[in-house]
């Protein structure tokens, strides 16, 4: 870190007014059919203030006052490769590097790189929505793996996953780990018994790895990096939105060990006309990985607490509705199905009586049904509020 710098954006509690400052998350509720009043914690985007670190670069940037097609040499790589290596324990490659506009991008041009219309792409659902947008909307058929919830946790069946492989004649995989929304860090067992199955069916694995700082009960391994097979199959999806919240400035950092499947992938990105990653998602990305830490550490241990809150709060406070038990995410994942009310009962007194804006189990896809996910990234009081709101709907 920078001798005469000092991390100054660690309070956490500061609840920062986002009306009116173009965000998705605050100001399009009456578009997207919300009461204008309502309480989002929705969308995975942070109320916290980014590490001053990451502040200051773009705020040097700006200063300089030109904004000319952009790019970035030696030192970017070398600063991606530090925190993956610290933070993962994962070595990679400066050839392996694709940067992408975002994951959800890289996910669709992973699609059309390795399948063809009419091919049957594997997902694990209750998951991340847009894997299965991608995969029907670009001619695809998908086919689920459906998570095992038992015991207030999700496991995989891994029969099924082999037999939906063979029966469907399944081309990818699209790994979400950690998994969102269910908060699930995969073990290194799990991971390794998944890769094998891959490998036999000569499946291509795309892992979304977006939620990777954010393990909390155990580290987070990167898939690509458990067997050499693996790094030659996989495509790895990394981005620092998530971690340092800057989804706004359009970048990711894609690794693909294998040229065959790096040279496809890129073919692809160069017929939708995509050039240049934006200089700011660039800046941002340098002094999160570079300077960033202090600010990362203290925000994670402020996360791991707000869903310890989480989970307390409603496990002693409203009959019927339980949260799985979490891994990973800042995303709580509640389980109302205690409550013996139909999903439409339940999202009129979510919407219309505590006025607080979750997202519905439901767009996750088979399995989803009666859970709400729940944004735990926000000062505890903005949390306190959203939890009080709902048992006053809910509760007894």
């Amino acid at each position: 870190m920078g001798m005469d710098m000092a991390e100054k954006n660690l309070d956490f509690d500061k609840v920062i007014d986002r009306r009116n400052t173009k965000s998705l998350k605050y100001d399009f509720a009456v578009k997207m059919g919300m009461p204008e009043d309502i309480l989002p914690l929705w969308v995975a985007d942070m109320d916290f203030q980014v590490s001053s670190y990451i502040q200051e670069a773009l705020i040097r940037q700006a200063e300089h006052g030109i904004f000319g097609y952009s790019d970035v040499q030696g030192e970017y790589f070398e600063i991606v490769k530090a925190w993956m290596k610290r933070r993962h324990g994962w070595e990679i490659k400066e050839d392996w590097l694709v940067k992408t506009p975002g994951i959800v991008f890289a996910l669709a041009m992973a699609v059309k790189a390795f399948t063809s219309p009419g091919d049957c792409i594997l997902i694990q659902q209750p998951v991340y929505y847009p894997f299965k947008r991608i995969i029907e909307s670009n001619g695809r058929k998908m086919a689920s793996n459906t998570l095992v919830y038992k015991d207030k946790e999700y496991v995989m069946d891994f029969e099924d996953f082999e037999d939906k492989i063979v029966k469907e004649k399944v081309k990818m995989f699209l790994l979400c780990s950690p998994h969102n929304p269910v908060g699930r860090v995969w073990s290194p067992e799990e991971l390794m018994r998944l890769g094998d199955i891959c490998y036999k069916h000569h499946v291509i694995v795309v892992s979304d790895e977006i939620h990777a700082d954010f393990a909390f009960r155990r580290p987070h391994h990167v898939f690509a990096g458990l067997k050499k097979e693996y790094e030659e199959m996989t495509v790895t999806c990394t981005s620092p939105s998530k971690t340092f919240n800057l989804a706004g400035l359009q970048l990711s950092n894609i690794f693909i060990g294998n040229p065959e499947l790096r040279n496809a992938f890129e073919r692809q990105i160069a017929l939708t006309g995509y050039n240049e990653i934006n200089v700011m998602g660039l800046v941002a990305c340098e002094a999160a990985y570079k300077d960033g830490d202090e600010w990362y550490d203290a925000m994670h241990q402020y996360v791991k607490k707000n869903l310890e809150y989480t989970r307390e709060y409603v496990e002693k406070n409203i009959p019927g509705i339980t949260m799985a038990k979490h891994e990973g995410t800042y995303l709580a994942w509640l389980d109302c199905n205690g409550l013996g009310l139909p999903m439409e009962e339940q999202e009129a007194r979510m919407v219309h009586q505590a006025r607080v804006w979750l997202d519905s189990g439901i767009m996750f896809g088979e399995g989803g049904a009666g859970f709400w996910r729940v944004n735990t990234a926000c000062p505890r009081k903005t949390l306190e509020e959203a939890l009080w709101r709902i048992k006053n709907a809910f509760g007894a």
